[in-house]
């Protein structure tokens, strides 16, 4: 009889804000849940089943082992029956470790290593040429065929172009008793004390044997001779035709016949950066080098060299000493230090970078004593080099961040291993070649490769290209071909570091587990999606049940079950409002229903806006996979970015566009991706990035801290009659300092019980209980209600709370208008969601004083937001737009991308195939355009 049952069931669900929910998910099945953001999805997907599942999988550990692991909290649920094993894969950026790529954390560059270790061909640095190995019956055969009847000498290579007098040399190999040396192409005798030139270069070989190769030579002598040789020689042998002077190598390990030049056969960490053995010793196998950034040192070019060095000596701390030694130059170069920079001449400018050959008299002065001392200058740019390589140094990190630079390993091109890994190919690829490719073209490559190889080789690949093949067709079903593996994981998004988990989770080919995704359509055009259903579809055919916290509309209509989370957020939601069937879903009456059957829509703007004028003009940007590109954004408008994934929308807007602006705005310290020009900064005043990052990083963070009226509410508690006769100051009435706040819990309102071998307990604190200050500040009220209190009320009670005071009501009316009614003042920020902390920066800003002349940027803001929340977003930001500022969105939304002024699609397709600005206008413009693929999809949002 089969027990197992055909749901998940939950009972008495309370995390966060769920209403002691009971739900019935069924078992293998596509299961999706929706609802507005901060109704409380989340926190039954992943906080009640996700954290019982771990929960249940450490128990199954030692004691002893649990107390390393760290334990779980039991999540607050009654229970819950036939659970699964729990994979969640969340939308979290995967390890920010630089020596992690996609190819590494999907493990295809782990096949790709074994690929070139087994089936390359190698060739020569020196002249390109095949390398060869041979056994030794091959060398004999080889000497006899070339040289019969021939005057050969058998040497083996000791020195190859390298500088030295080498007298050591001569004196060890005529203490072995061997009596001749061939030395830059001239046999000699070794004689006592003989020394060479130690400032040229040499070739030196040490003569073994020497005959007249016929048939009373036998191979036992040649063999003996040979063997010799390559013992003395490092593995390889050198055959001199004593009438022709030629000379020819061979080698047992591959080698260059014509130079000597031999390499170690290929193991597969010939091909690691993470390898001594394969790494770039320059580089150290990261692709790219830390250099001093003379643009950042010397700012302005009209102040003297000393004005424009005073930050990098504010840095430095002490600087006496080299400040010293630039005076000395200039008195060296006879040059007035108050010249401004750029009319120094370059002879002097060159020995403050580069050093100087001779030492300095500098005058110092130490413990009042002023002495002449004689110094050596390094230059500025070994002097802060050594700086920045020092993790020793306090001032490392501060001087790498404002003055240094990242740029591509000259001697690596970036590619991270040693040249002569470099020079294994297959299919005239090396490695490096192929880890720069798209995902979608190295799988062609896969496919074509063992046409080029030997029969041998194909053999040995067959297996090996198999696995990579696999690998990649579920990362391209994913979305994600325009990838590649050298693509360094810090720099994925979260929506990519998900799908790529995705993708070899479904590799994996795992069965009877329950999986988990937090909203995987992040950052996917329309075009794309239907591969991730499919995939996702794949997960479930092969006997697993999936959970997908989603608001897509396309995902819900295709999923098996829908469970609909409400009726709104916080406090008002943690309910069930409906669960069933999509094609069911369709005739309810939830807010979800209404915009998945048309019946509630994001309505099209009558007309679009015609901005300030005034544009915005970025000239050559070409950054990553961008082709030269030039972007206008024309001010006063809403700008929507569009593309497909990978296209190039983040490297032209937030690593080119944003940081040139930030730059210029805010000397910050991050440099732009290449680019010619910028034109247009003169019409605009700051700009602001507006992400979905918290708000904050501890628990005591709030949206009364971060918008900044828990300030003012603290001045108006120490305002009151009450706290003034008390002498209270405002730090009283902070849960961050001593003075006001209860001592036994520090503020936090809880308490931590550790449990050892358990997890630890969070207690409402015994003293205050959680109302996080001591019993006197708690004395002081206003309008009836204390401190604590005020942090304890909704935005929508804390509008009414705070009407008469017109500081703190602009702030708490513009986080009511963003819909965050439901949100508490004192909400600690680690439990919003991402869009709710997105709306709270956006409510902040829209609190402060207007100018007309600020730029906002945001990057899919939708992430995480129902039909419902977006178009409360749209209206937010239109309300932006209406100021006169110009907001720029990257978006894939369609919601978002009919609502736009202005529109910018990026393509035509995604890594090496993208890069272009495909199509810009209007929507209604963008339709019409054939190149334009976001066009094909909009079009039906627009009737």
């Amino acid at each position: 009889m089969n027990m197992e049952k055909d749901f998940i069931e939950v009972y008495g669900a309370r995390e966060h804000n769920l209403k002691n929910i009971d739900v019935k998910i069924p078992r293998n099945e596509l299961v999706v849940i929706t609802g507005l953001s901060g109704s409380g999805k989340s926190s039954l997907a992943f906080d009640t089943i996700y954290a019982e599942g771990q929960r249940r999988y450490i128990e199954t550990f030692s004691a002893y082992a649990r107390q390393f692991l760290g334990g779980l909290e039991r999540p607050d649920v009654d229970k819950i029956d036939g659970l699964s094993p729990v994979i969640a894969i969340e939308q979290k950026t995967t390890n920010k470790n630089p020596r992690s790529t996609v190819g590494t954390i999907t493990e295809i560059y782990d096949f790709l290593r074994l690929l070139y270790a087994r089936a390359s061909t190698a060739y020569s640095v020196e002249t390109n040429e095949k390398m060869v190995a041979y056994s030794d019956d091959q060398i004999i055969e080889l000497i006899r065929e070339q040289y019969e009847g021939k005057k050969i000498a058998i040497l083996a290579p000791i020195v190859r172009s390298r500088k030295g007098h080498y007298r050591e040399v001569f004196v060890t190999y005529s203490k072995k008793g061997f009596l001749e040396m061939r030395i830059d192409g001239i046999l000699q005798d070794i004689t006592p004390g003989m020394m060479l030139d130690r400032y040229k270069t040499h070739d030196i070989e040490l003569l073994v044997d020497k005959m007249i190769l016929n048939d009373k030579i036998n191979d036992q002598r040649l063999r003996s001779s040979i063997d010799h040789a390559m013992h003395q020689g490092n593995g390889i042998t050198m055959v001199i035709d004593y009438e022709t002077n030629e000379s020819r190598f061979f080698s047992r390990s591959l080698m260059c016949a014509t130079t000597g030049v031999s390499y170690a056969l290929p193991e597969p960490n010939t091909f690691s950066f993470n390898s001594p053995k394969g790494a770039c010793s320059t580089c150290t196998g990261l692709g790219e080098l830390k250099v001093v950034n003379h643009e950042k040192i010397f700012q302005d070019k009209d102040k003297s060299l000393f004005d424009n060095l005073e930050e990098l000596f504010e840095a430095l701390k002490t600087s006496s000493r080299i400040e010293k030694q630039l005076e000395a130059i200039f008195v060296k170069h006879n040059v007035d230090q108050k010249t401004i920079f750029k009319k120094l001449p370059q002879e002097l400018l060159d020995d403050v970078m580069n050093g100087l050959k001779e030492t300095l008299n500098v005058d110092l002065k130490f413990a009042s004593v002023k002495k002449t001392y004689k110094i050596d200058f390094e230059g500025l740019n070994e002097f802060l080099s050594e700086i920045m390589e020092d993790k020793n140094n306090p001032s490392s990190s501060s001087i790498s961040k404002k003055f240094g630079k990242k740029v591509v390993c000259p001697i690596c091109d970036g590619k991270r291993l040693k040249k002569e890994s470099l020079f294994f190919r297959i299919d005239h690829k090396n490695i490096g070649e192929v880890a720069e490719m798209d995902l979608k073209s190295l799988q062609k490559w896969i496919e074509e490769a063992p046409v080029s190889m030997t029969a041998n080789q194909q053999q040995i690949a067959h297996e090996i290209l198999k696995e990579i093949y696999t690998r990649l067709s579920f990362l391209l079903d994913v979305g994600l071909d325009y990838l590649s593996l050298n693509r360094s994981s810090k720099t994925l998004s979260g929506g990519e570091a998900q799908r790529i988990r995705l993708a070899t989770q479904i590799g994996s080919q795992l069965v009877n587990v329950l999986y988990i995704l937090d909203e995987p359509s992040i950052g996917l055009h329309q075009r794309d999606n239907v591969r991730l259903i499919d995939s996702l579809k794949k997960l479930r055919d092969i006997g697993n049940s999936v959970l997908v916290v989603e608001h897509d509309k396309d995902m819900i209509l295709e999923s098996d079950y829908v469970i609909d989370v409400g009726p709104k957020a916080g406090k008002n939601g943690g309910q069930i409002v409906w669960e069933g069937e999509p094609e069911q879903m369709l005739k309810s009456n939830t807010l979800t229903s209404k915009y998945l059957n048309n019946q509630l829509q994001i309505e099209v703007p009558k007309e679009r806006r015609k901005g300030n004028g005034n544009e915005l003009k970025l000239f050559g940007a070409s950054g990553n996979n961008l082709k030269n590109v030039n972007l206008t954004i024309p001010l006063g408008k809403l700008v929507v970015v569009s593309g497909v994934s990978g296209s190039g929308k983040s490297t032209l807007i937030n690593e080119t566009l944003y940081r040139i602006l930030n730059q210029h705005f805010f000397r910050a310290e991050k440099d732009p991706m290449p680019y010619k020009k910028i034109e247009g900064l003169e019409h605009l005043d700051k700009v602001i990035e507006v992400d979905q990052s918290p708000i904050g990083r501890t628990p005591r963070s709030n949206p009364a801290t971060y918008t900044g009226i828990f300030s003012d509410i603290r001045s108006l508690f120490t305002n009151l009659p009450e706290a003034k006769i008390r002498g209270y100051k405002p730090g009283r009435f902070s849960f961050n300092v001593k003075g006001g706040r209860c001592e036994t819990c520090q503020g936090a309102g809880l308490r931590v019980i550790e449990m050892n071998f358990l997890p630890d307990i969070h207690v409402e604190c015994e003293t205050c209980n959680g109302k996080r200050f001591n019993r006197e500040t708690l004395e002081v009220r206003y309008k009836g209600k204390s401190i604590s209190d005020v942090l304890e009320m909704t935005v929508n009670e804390a509008v009414e709370f705070f009407e008469a005071i017109p500081k703190i009501y602009r702030y708490v009316k513009m986080l009511q208008d963003v819909g965050l009614g439901y949100v508490t003042l004192g909400q600690q920020s680690t439990t919003l969601s991402g869009g709710e902390a997105q709306r709270v920066k956006l409510a902040t800003e829209l609190a402060k004083k207007q100018t007309g002349k600020t730029i906002y940027i945001l990057d899919e803001p939708t992430t995480g937001l129902h039909f419902e929340d977006v178009n409360v977003l749209m209206k937010v930001i239109n309300k932006i737009v209406e100021f006169g500022n110009t907001v720029i969105i990257i978006e894939h939304n369609l919601d978002v991308i009919k609502l736009a002024d202005y529109v910018i699609d990026i393509g035509p397709d995604g890594g090496g195939k993208g890069g272009k600005i495909v199509a810009e206008g209007t929507p209604e413009e963008i339709i019409k355009n054939p190149k334009s693929v976001t066009g094909k999809f909009l079009k039906d949002e627009l009737k």
